[in-house]
Order: C-alpha cells, then structure tokens, then sequence
C-alpha cells in the first residue's frame, strides 16, 4: 500500500516530463511553423511588406507568393492558361507565366536564378534557367541558360537564347537594391502544356507538392530536439546529481531518470521513424552521414532502455562493470546527438531560429551541469575533510584518568 505522500510522490515524477514536453514542444513549434497570421484570400499575406510594396510599384497583378526557406527568398507569380476552341471544345495549349523572383546576396556582386524544368523529372539537369547576374560596377544583367549533362560535369554555363532556349520567354528583367544586398527577376514566358511546376501556382500561397514532406521534416526535427536533445540530458543530469551528491533523493531520482529517460526515448523513436521514412522515399538525395547517426542513436538508446529489466544487483559482483558501461555509452550518446541535431538543422536550412533554440536549451541545460557540478565538488570535499581530520582528545578527562590510576 502506498501513503499519501508516496502516491503524490510518483504522480509527480510522472508529469514532469511530460510537462517539460509540452513546454519544449510549444517553444520549437513557434520556431519551426512560426506564428502564421495569414489571409487565405489575400496571396500578399504569405510575403513580406517590402516585397508586397515592390510588386504594387512594377503594377505586378499576382496569384500567389510564397516565402522560401533559403536565402530570404520571396517568389511571387501571375498565370493564366491558353487556349483555343473549336467545335463547342476548349483546347489548353500552355500557360503564360510572370514570375518575380526576389534573394539576397551575401555580397555586393553574385547572382539569382530561377527555372522550370519541363522534362519528367525534379532534377537539375534539363532545367531552363533565368539567370540574373550582378556585377561588381552596379550592372544587372539577365540571360536564359539550358543546364545540360555537360554542365554537371563541370563545363562551362553559357547562355542560351531565342529557339535554342526551348521556351518562349516573352520578358526578362533583373535590377538590384544595394543598400539591401538584394536582386530581383522578372520574367514572363509561355509553359508548355502539360508543365511540371514544382510549386503549385494555382494556390495563393504557393503550396508545393512536396509541402506535406516539408512538414515532416519539421516535426522530425522537433521531436528528435525534444525526445533524444533535450528529456535525455535531463535524464542524465538528474541520476548524476540527485543519487548522491549535490543531492540525495532516494529513491525518487530513479523514477524521474526512468521518467525522463523513457519519455525522450518514445518521442525520440517517433521522430527517428519519421526521418527513416522521409529517407526511403528521397530519390534523389541521401544524407549518408545524419542516417548514420540517427541509426547509431536509436540503437545505443534502445540498449540503454533494456538496462532498465537487465540491471544486476547492487550485490553482483560484476555490478560495477556494469555501471561504467551505463554511464559512458550514455555520455558518448549524448555527443553524438548534439552532433547529429546540429547536422540535421543545417541540412534543413529553416533559417537561423533552429540552430539558435536548441543552442539556448543546450546553454541552459549546460549551465545547470557546471552549476550542479560545483555543488557536488564543494560538498564532496567538505565531507572529505570531515572525513580525514580526526576527533580533538579531551585532555581533561585524561587527566583526572591518569590521576585516579
């Protein structure tokens, strides 16, 4: 039977992890989908003031614009479809296309491109490229380009005009703001019908076809920032700290360890499972080195969770080999999850927030390490010492012994 205050002992060590969750899932949620406050009906919603501004003064008309994840690209775009009719029938023949394609440059010269592939597949080669190029006089210029074969295998880019091109591109612009290291192309041309877009311009803002995988690479990433970044750690710092010194909470920090470990592990699991999915079904890219690591972290982890049933006694003799293979595969599996969380967020290229967050969970949890840490070296030697300086005599009763004799 339990009493009171153990039943709200173990109620506690149950929802705290699951409370830091829910805190931790919160704050990442608003770093990886941010805080949308979009009109549906509005496309000038899903981009910025400043670009909204930029497309009203060229008298730019647009379906849609969308924000991309790299470069602080903003792409904005009017379509209509062309057709013919005859005998009651309408005929599509293509799609006439304006684009306005915005990104900023790290320097004051380099270029922007923007392409259409109208081939099969989502693939570099075969695209047809509008390149805007700014020069380091102030000069913009724009060309069209045919990527080819030949280009990936390191021959010169050179441009392509007129038929040659294949598509008939009706305009093409680019100008550049200096003060905002920014370079903007415009082009209006005639797709073939059927296209092969990569985004979807029929939606205001710009819903690609690979959205859905975009958003599984978000939650992939929270929750393994979550699960295996940060309830882990807690884990570890908790059965460091609270077994013996700075403090005793016997035996409640087993629970809290086993609380926080399990907890980690499941969401872990999950957003380990969705990164496996999201690599089976990459035809064109794989991240050799993040699966790896991904596959390294859930197997130690799953061996970690099974010490809990195959734990020996205290009174084992080979307990103690035991414990130095629980704490070092724990602490080497810590390293190679910072590693691997920091690897995954540069491939994701969601802008700086990600890095930033889990560098301020991290820095907190670090903090409370070296803070706890200095607490368990003051108390260890002060007991130390407690330990080694023995006892004053009492002269006085030695005395009045010596005498009595």
């Amino acid at each position: 039977m339990m009493n009171k205050g153990q039943q709200s002992m173990s109620s506690s060590t149950t929802t705290l992890p699951l409370l830091i969750t829910i805190l931790v899932l919160a704050f990442l949620s608003i770093v990886a989908f941010g805080d949308p406050n979009h009109d549906p009906t509005d496309p000038r919603s899903f981009c910025s003031d400043d670009f909204v501004n930029q497309l009203e003064t060229r008298k730019f008309n647009i379906s849609g614009c969308k924000r991309l994840r790299t470069l602080g690209a903003e792409f904005a775009w009017n379509y209509s479809n062309l057709t013919t009719t005859e005998n009651n029938t309408t005929t599509v023949n293509g799609t006439l296309i304006e684009i306005m394609f915005r990104a900023k440059l790290s320097n004051y010269e380099g270029w922007v491109a923007w392409g259409v592939n109208p081939g099969k597949k989502p693939q570099m080669v075969g695209t047809k490229a509008i390149i805007a190029i700014k020069h380091s006089r102030g000069m913009t210029d724009v060309h069209t380009y045919d990527v080819t074969k030949e280009t990936r295998k390191g021959c010169r880019l050179w441009p392509t005009e007129g038929s040659e091109f294949g598509l008939n591109v009706l305009d093409k612009q680019a100008w550049s703001n200096n003060t905002k290291r920014c370079t903007t192309l415009y082009a209006k041309l005639i797709l073939p019908y059927p296209d092969t877009e990569t985004i979807n311009i029929t939606s205001p803002e710009g819903q690609s076809f690979g959205q859905n995988r975009s958003f599984l690479r978000s939650m992939h990433g929270v929750l393994n920032m979550i699960g295996w970044g940060t309830l882990l750690p807690i884990g570890v710092i908790i059965a460091r700290y609270f077994r013996v010194y700075p403090f005793i909470w016997d035996p409640t920090w087993f629970r809290l360890h086993i609380g926080f470990q399990l907890t980690g592990f499941l969401i872990g699991t999950a957003g380990w499972a969705i990164g496996l999915s999201l690599g089976r079904s990459s035809k064109y890219y794989t991240f050799h080195t993040h699966r790896t690591f991904g596959i390294l972290i859930f197997t130690f982890s799953t061996i970690q969770m099974l010490a809990f049933r195959l734990k020996p006694k205290v009174s084992d003799d080979y307990r103690k080999y035991w414990n130095m293979y629980h704490h070092f595969l724990g602490y080497g599996l810590l390293a190679i999850i910072v590693i691997n969380i920091f690897k995954g967020i540069s491939m994701l290229k969601g802008g700086v927030g990600w890095k930033y967050a889990y560098i301020g969970i991290i820095s907190l949890l670090g903090a409370i390490t070296l803070t706890f840490e200095i607490l368990t070296w003051i108390r260890f030697m002060f007991n130390f010492q407690a330990i080694s300086i023995p006892p004053k005599e009492d002269k006085t009763n030695n005395n009045s012994t010596q005498q009595n004799k």
